[in-house]
Formats: C-alpha cells, sequence, structure tokens
C-alpha cells in the first residue's frame, strides 16, 4: 500500500483570491444591512416628536416652579442677610461701648469702685456718687444684657441664612438639572426630524415656513375679542386674543412669547388677578367648574398631570400656547385629554 501524499499549502495567489471574495462578501453583507434600515416615516417621526414634546412640556411646568422657588429663595436670603448685616452693626456698635468700659476700669486699677468714692476728698458727696456708681453698674448690666441678646439673635439670623442659601443652591441645582432635561428632549426631536426622507423634510419645511408667515400676519393684526364676556372675563380674554400668532417659548411669560401657564398668567395679569406660576398650582387657584358650566376667562387643564393648561374662550375652544416650535393658537379642547376647569 503506498503512501498518502499530503495535500499541498495553497498558494498566495489563491490565498488572495479567497481573501478578496471574503472581504466582497462582507462589504455586500453590511450594504445589505444598511440596505435593511429604511429611513423613518414621516408618521413615526411625528408620534416620536410629538411625545418628546409632551415629556418636555412636563419638565418644563417643573422648571417653572424651580425657578418660582429660586427667586423666592433668593429674597428670602436678601432679606435675611441684610437683618445680618444690621445684627452685626449693632453688635459692633456694644462691643465698642464694652471696650471703653474695660478700658476705663484697666485704666482705673481694679479698685473697686465703692473704695474709690470712700476715699474721694468730699465726703458730703459719698451718697451721690454712690447712687451715680448703682446707676453706672445697672447700666452695664443692662448693656452686658443687650449685647448677648444681639449675639444670640445674631447666631440665629446666620444659621437662618446658611440654611436658606443650602435651599438655594439646592434649587439652582435642579433648574439646571431640568433645563438640560428639556434641551436633551428638544435636540431629540430634531435628531428625528433630521433623519426624515427628503420628500418628508420638504413637508415639515412647507409646514413651517406655512406656520411662520401665519406668525408674522397674527402679530401684525391679531384678531379681536367679539364673544360675550363682559367685566373680568373680557379683559383677560381679549388678551389672550392679542397674543394670537406669537411664539411658544419655554419658560417665557411675555410679552414676545410664553408657554402654557406664562400664558395664562400673564392674562389674569392684565385683569389684576395673580395666578401662581406653575399649571398644577393654577389648577388650585380657585373653583372647580363642570364641564357643562365653562364660561370664557377659565382655566382649562390637561393631561393626568395637569402639565397642561389653557384659557376657554367659548364654542368648546380655547387659545394655549402648545409647544416648541408652535405658536399661541385657537384649538378645540377636545384637542387633548381633558381633565378639567377652574375659575379664579
Amino acid at each position: 500500500m503506498g503512501k498518502r501524499r499530503k495535500p499541498s499549502p495553497p498558494s498566495r495567489a489563491r490565498l488572495a483570491v479567497v481573501t478578496t471574495a471574503m472581504a466582497g462578501s462582507a462589504v455586500l453583507a453590511a450594504a445589505g444591512t444598511a440596505r435593511a434600515e429604511p429611513a423613518p416615516t414621516l408618521d413615526s417621526v411625528k408620534e416620536q416628536v410629538d411625545r418628546l414634546n409632551e415629556e418636555a412640556e412636563q419638565s418644563i411646568e417643573r422648571y417653572n416652579g424651580f425657578q418660582e422657588k429660586q427667586q423666592r429663595l433668593q429674597g428670602e436670603a436678601n432679606r435675611i442677610q441684610e437683618k445680618v448685616a444690621r445684627g452685626q452693626e449693632a453688635m459692633n456698635q456694644l462691643r465698642t461701648q464694652l471696650g471703653a468700659i474695660a478700658a476705663e476700669q484697666y485704666r482705673n486699677g481694679g479698685i473697686d469702685p465703692s473704695v474709690r468714692l470712700m476715699l474721694d476728698s468730699d465726703p458730703s458727696g459719698y451718697l451721690a456718687k454712690a447712687s451715680a456708681r448703682n446707676q453706672v453698674i445697672d447700666s452695664q448690666a443692662a448693656l452686658l444684657r443687650q449685647a448677648r441678646d444681639e449675639q444670640r439673635k445674631l447666631d440665629q439670623d446666620r444659621a437662618e441664612a446658611t440654611a436658606t442659601l443650602a435651599r438655594l443652591d439646592a434649587a439652582g441645582t435642579a433648574l439646571a438639572g431640568e433645563k438640560r432635561q428639556i434641551q436633551d428632549k428638544l435636540a431629540k426631536a430634531q435628531a428625528l426630524l433630521d433623519k426624515l426622507g427628503a420628500a418628508d423634510r420638504a413637508k415639515v419645511n412647507a409646514q413651517e415656513a406655512a406656520a411662520r408667515a401665519s406668525r408674522a400676519g397674527n402679530r401684525a393684526e391679531p384678531p379681536a375679542y367679539t364673544g360675550p364676556a363682559t367685566g373680568r372675563a373680557a379683559t383677560i380674554v381679549r388678551f389672550a386674543y392679542a397674543q394670537l400668532g406669537k411664539p411658544y417659548v419655554w419658560g417665557a411669560t411675555g410679552p414676545a412669547g410664553f408657554d402654557c401657564s406664562g400664558l395664562t398668567g400673564a392674562a389674569y395679569r392684565a385683569a389684576d388677578v395673580k395666578l401662581p406660576r406653575v399649571s398644577q398650582d393654577q389648577w388650585n387657584a380657585g373653583r372647580r367648574i363642570a364641564r357643562s358650566d365653562l364660561q370664557p376667562g377659565d382655566l382649562v387643564f390637561f393631561y393626568s398631570d395637569l402639565h397642561h393648561v389653557g384659557l376657554y374662550i367659548g364654542d368648546g375652544k380655547m387659545i394655549h400656547a402648545p409647544r416648541t416650535g408652535k405658536n399661541v393658537e385657537v384649538l378645540p379642547i377636545d384637542a387633548m385629554p381633558y381633565v378639567g376647569a377652574v375659575r379664579p
């Protein structure tokens, strides 16, 4: 039986052919995978963008709440620090007086004042001087008590200032974090729009151009309110009508732009009524109104967490500031998940 011959190793030329073929297959496979990922449709992008904008609006109302808290705490901190400064000035004056007393005692060599009075060259004046001495002692004791009380109040005020400044820092940190979340959600929404195909991008651009034209037209001459409301309600609704076409700007309370609670708050300010800054707090700013009893000027709220609010104008419609990229508009209240209404 003859020996088997070992197969000869493949030549370099053959290896090159095989390697090239494998590389080509990998490229084709990758290309096939790339072709397997279609561009997102306009409807799917719109759904995701709407969701991100709704989440952003939730963050915006939290941002507004943190901002309001920060402003309140800043006012408190300023007031307490002014109080601390006044207390410190009073303490400095008391210390000056106490220092003068200590210096006088040092100059007198520490001899008991009663002994000095007794050694006086005018014995007839002893009783008068003794009385004066008692008055001085009483005055010094009162001064020491005053200094002790002032120091205690100063220490309390400083502790309060420290605690308030700590809360102010925490509110600032929360405000910055909420701002980052808003910017992140809006950036994601824009990135989704950027992934659209050419035809869909053209549709979106056309819609945005139409919105800009509408905004410019509405800002030039907003429609006047001609409804049945009178008195305070008419003032509120007329103000809202005058804002139609102005852009939604998150965190804004006017006059150039508004977010949802910024618009309702500004409308009520026009009628000398102050509303809380945040939509959830505006929900508690008046009495609940049944849908069947809605009147122009009532606040209407949407979504289970009350993160959106508008101003009822009658006929089942409201004026509201919708979201980033849109303008103040008239919309049926059924266009969003309606929760309830409040009349401040």
